[in-house]
């Protein structure tokens, strides 16, 4: 499937870096587009909307029509009371890429597509993918098993060909994608975009402490914890965080949310429990965005490079 055009000519490699709560700040989104993937951050980043604006602002200052363009994450929950704010400052700076989560509202993809931006949601089911794609959202964002954050449980490649069976869109996958040999994968599964978080939250950039960043370099797959107990909806936890927090990962409150009384708001639980998705496994050093990038596309260009290999050895095998 091609590419939206807003993307179409714009991007070093087929990567958009995940909106991520507390960690997406303007370094990293700003090196991201720099970098040639589209850098994203949600708007509830910032305490008001007047911040949001300032951000939006000095993104589109700060950014040339070369670079990458840059993404925004609105929450179109009815439980948000900034929706309706944030979307006209996202309507009126002309945010390229808007990615909704918690809901897909025709109205807010209509009065996206009205300024010619694009709209992507994200989904963890099918259901949901179903919804979305009625409501005319140009992309949807596949939150595969193993991702970071508010995560799905059904297998990329399940998820992934099933989707493409009802919807022509742009597929972007999410889940364990670590390296530019995934990225590799990601694309030849079907996906036109591999959707990043972890990854760049051990990156000089990000926006977290630097405990953090050190706690995704040290942590395995084996040390995420899926459970609802700290925001009310499953999600991805590391483990040594969860212990951190007074809270023991193997006697998890089954109640969604339930662990909130122990620590607190959600807000305050997101920042005391650190989030991310299995792709831990795959990270070994917290270098800049820059410079990630530039393995990535390294590692992906090989990769290919061996897929394609492989399809000319297979081409020459007798009876093929």
């Amino acid at each position: 499937m091609p590419l939206p055009d807003i993307l179409q000519g714009r991007l070093q490699l087929p990567v958009v870096a995940a909106p991520m709560f507390l960690a997406s700040g303007l370094d990293l989104v700003l090196a991201c587009c720099r970098a040639g993937i589209v850098g994203t951050f949600p708007a509830l980043n910032q305490r008001t909307t007047e911040g949001f604006a300032s951000w939006l602002e000095t993104l589109k200052s700060s950014l040339g029509a070369a670079e990458a363009p840059f993404g925004v994450n609105l929450i179109v929950h009815r439980t948000n009371p900034r929706l309706q704010a944030d979307l006209e400052m996202v309507i009126r700076h002309r945010v390229p890429v808007v990615i909704t989560s918690l809901g897909a509202v025709r109205d807010v993809v209509d009065k996206v597509h009205d300024y010619g931006g694009v709209v992507f949601h994200d989904v963890t089911t099918v259901r949901h993918a179903r919804k979305a794609a009625e409501a005319g959202v140009d992309g949807l964002i596949l939150v595969a098993a193993g991702a970071g954050g508010h995560a799905g449980t059904i297998n990329p490649f399940a998820l992934l060909w099933e989707v493409r069976q009802f919807f022509t869109g742009t597929l972007l996958l999410a889940g364990a994608l670590s390296t530019g040999e995934q990225i590799a994968a990601a694309r030849l599964l079907g996906a036109d975009l591999a959707y990043m978080g972890t990854r760049f939250i051990a990156t000089r950039e990000c926006a977290v402490e630097p405990a953090y960043k050190d706690m995704v370099v040290a942590s395995a797959a084996e040390d995420i914890v899926y459970t609802p107990a700290i925001s009310g909806i499953p999600a991805n936890f590391m483990r040594p965080s969860l212990v951190a927090a007074g809270l023991d990962p193997d006697h998890l409150p089954a109640d969604h949310g339930a662990g909130l009384k122990d620590i607190g708001s959600e807000a305050k639980a997101w920042k005391t429990v650190w989030s991310a998705g299995q792709g831990v496994s795959c990270i070994q050093d917290i270098p800049t965005v820059s410079e990630l990038v530039t393995r990535l596309s390294r590692e992906y260009e090989q990769a290919l490079g061996q897929a394609g290999d492989l399809c000319m050895k297979a081409c020459c095998l007798p009876n093929s």
